[in-house]
């Protein structure tokens, strides 16, 4: 284990280090409008919700490493203390990209980057209308970390307003994770896609008491074959099957029996039927694969 303590590398080393380990982020593409009425447009990956009554955003645009400068849309929303967070997905990734170019003080970022802005309803900053969903916000409170390159300013805000793209929707009008296709944010110029394969849902267990790792079988909890997400499946169960359900299972699942009836070694026959769970278990087939695990 590499260990790094805060001040062990150059700061622009240890920030990089920071980016690439806490990741993916979600992006806040900020619009903004200065005192003056002139719009701002730049992306920032150090964001998230917080809070849904009242609708709570963060974001900090942290002071630039190489000159501990600030940005532009730090300044207008000291002058305003109003913001637009629009969404970014994969169709507009590019062109937000070029608005993060550090363009001079009055430069509409919505010109040089492409994007059409849309007035917005509660708040004088614009949206962006290539955006999935872009939120209205007041800004509440600023917080500065710190006076250093580097330093955050976390700018909290309250969402007053949500604007949803029907494209994005499923046909109860919800958000649909593979239409909206959200990008985030990784170390230096890397990025990710949330949609297609790598999507995938893991069932919460707030609700429901799973059995715990600590009651699963040695024989199990020492598998050459489950890994680690397998085992956090089966001890997320709130119950084991009875045993009438097993003889049920077996009798019934024609290729267990068949298993259960060759001349094999103990070791052979326990790794094929963790094998065999496995399988279920990555169908999601979580109390099947403890019907096989304790027929054996």
């Amino acid at each position: 284990m590499k260990t790094i303590g805060p001040k062990d590398l150059p700061l622009a080393e240890f920030h990089n280090a920071l980016l690439t380990a806490v990741a993916p982020r979600p992006i806040c593409f900020a619009s903004t409008i200065d005192k003056n009425d002139n719009p701002n447009l730049s992306p920032f990956s150090f964001f998230n919700v917080f809070g849904s009554n009242p609708a709570t955003f963060i974001f900090s645009p942290a002071r630039r490493v190489r000159d501990n400068s600030i940005k532009h849309t730090l300044e207008n929303i000291y002058e305003t203390k109003e913001v637009v967070i629009n969404m970014v997905n994969y169709s507009m990734v590019q062109q937000m990209s070029l608005a993060s170019c550090e363009y001079a003080k009055g430069v509409n970022e919505f010109t040089k980057s492409g994007f059409t802005p849309v007035p917005s309803i509660k708040v004088k900053p614009f949206r962006v209308k290539e955006s999935p969903v872009q939120f209205e916000c007041k800004v509440k409170e600023i917080i500065e970390t710190g006076k250093e390159g580097g330093a955050g300013n976390l700018i909290i805000a309250e969402m007053i307003l949500m604007h949803i793209s029907p494209n994005v929707l499923t046909a109860e009008g919800k958000i649909d994770q593979h239409k909206i296709d959200v990008v985030g944010r990784m170390g230096s110029d890397w990025y990710v896609r949330a949609s297609g394969n790598a999507l995938f849902e893991v069932p919460k267990p707030a609700r429901n008491l799973g059995i715990g790792y600590d009651v699963l079988p040695d024989s199990i909890k020492q598998s050459h074959f489950l890994s680690a997400n397998n085992l956090g499946m089966l001890a997320n169960a709130e119950q084991l099957p009875d045993a009438d359900s097993i003889s049920i299972y077996q009798h019934v699942n024609k290729e267990l029996q068949a298993l259960l009836n060759m001349s094999l070694l103990n070791d052979e026959k326990r790794e094929a039927i963790h094998k065999m769970a496995q399988q279920l278990l990555m169908e999601n087939k979580v109390l099947e694969a403890w019907k096989v695990l304790l027929s054996f």
